[in-house]
């Protein structure tokens, strides 16, 4: 059977326009100019004989013709795109776009990530991080994640730190991060050793204060109460914007830090940090997997899922 079609292009214009009832913002969505948009219009409607949009002075009407053509020529565009995902359905490869928080990224997720690479070659992993992925401490609801269209060719999924509700998406709880006492080795041993929680009295406390107005993490008032400490100043020492900043200061011995235990894992497994204490103060927000519905079925987000729900178990199990 042979088909006679006007150009998919003057179609993809004339449904944008349509829906927006703008010349300009389907160029903005389309990427290309209101003028091309314009001309690609006009040689639809030379095409089919009649006029699709009226041109007002400050606005765009569709005619008769336009809204009876809208609702088929919108449900083919969604069957190509239909056609196009189901063929997606088959492969694995491809560009995978992940958005985190810069702490998640670079204390965990990257020392994590080759165990992907070695299940999923095929898969190339781009890394963005974001402070924006970590929610107000009064966000009970997250919306704009949703916004992705299936006929986009990007597939991005989030990890976010928060309470999980985020409209339009499939979210999978990772995990919630304890946070614990951890120092150098070598202030176990020092001239002041450290061996019980009043010990801390005589050490530099490190303060991380990177997102205190987003983040409801824990204090070392907090820490020092449910120890039963008094008269330790839980605001004394050495206060950084940036927790990686803390991290290294701990390491070299400058002073003693309150972190997540999941991000550390790795400094306290080769021994360049310690735990010193059992305590640790836990809270109600958790990182999670947030993939916008529009995506959500494609093999490369599964293929990611399945492998980042494993790996956040084995920190569930510790």
């Amino acid at each position: 059977m042979t088909y006679r079609l006007p150009p998919l292009n003057a179609l993809r214009a004339f449904e944008a326009a349509a829906r927006h009832l703008s010349f300009k913002d389907a160029a903005t969505e389309l990427s290309v100019t209101p003028t091309a948009i314009s001309h690609q219009i006009r040689g639809l409607e030379d095409y089919l004989g009649f006029a699709l949009f009226r041109r007002l002075t400050r606005a765009l009407e569709l005619t008769r013709e336009g809204r009876l053509m809208l609702p088929r020529v919108r449900e083919g565009l969604q069957c190509f795109a239909a056609a196009i995902e189901s063929t997606r359905q088959h492969q694995t490869g491809g560009r995978l776009l992940v958005t985190t928080p810069p702490a998640f990224a670079s204390r965990w997720l990257i020392r994590h990530l080759p165990g992907f690479t070695a299940e999923h070659p095929e898969v190339q992993i781009h890394m963005s991080a974001s402070m924006e992925t970590i929610d107000a401490r009064d966000a009970a609801n997250v919306s704009g994640l949703a916004g992705i269209d299936v006929r986009d060719d990007e597939t991005e999924v989030f990890i976010r730190f928060g309470r999980g509700q985020y409209a339009g998406c499939r979210v999978d709880r990772l995990f919630s991060p304890a946070y614990a006492v951890v120092c150098s080795p070598r202030l176990l041993f020092a001239m002041r050793p450290l061996t019980v929680p009043a010990d801390l009295r005589w050490h530099n406390l490190l303060h991380d204060e990177s997102i205190m107005e987003l983040l409801d993490r824990p204090s070392w008032g907090e820490w020092l109460h449910l120890a039963g400490v008094l008269g330790i100043d839980p605001d004394a020492g050495t206060h950084f914007s940036d927790p990686g900043l803390v991290l290294s200061a701990a390491i070299d011995g400058v002073g003693i830090a309150l972190a997540s235990k999941p991000l550390v894992e790795a400094e306290v497994a080769a021994g360049r940090l310690v735990q010193p204490f059992d305590l640790v103060i836990r809270r109600t927000q958790a990182y999670y997997l947030v993939v916008p519905e529009a995506v959500a079925d494609r093999p490369i987000v599964d293929a990611f899922r399945q492998w980042l729900r494993r790996e956040a178990a084995k920190v569930a199990e510790q």
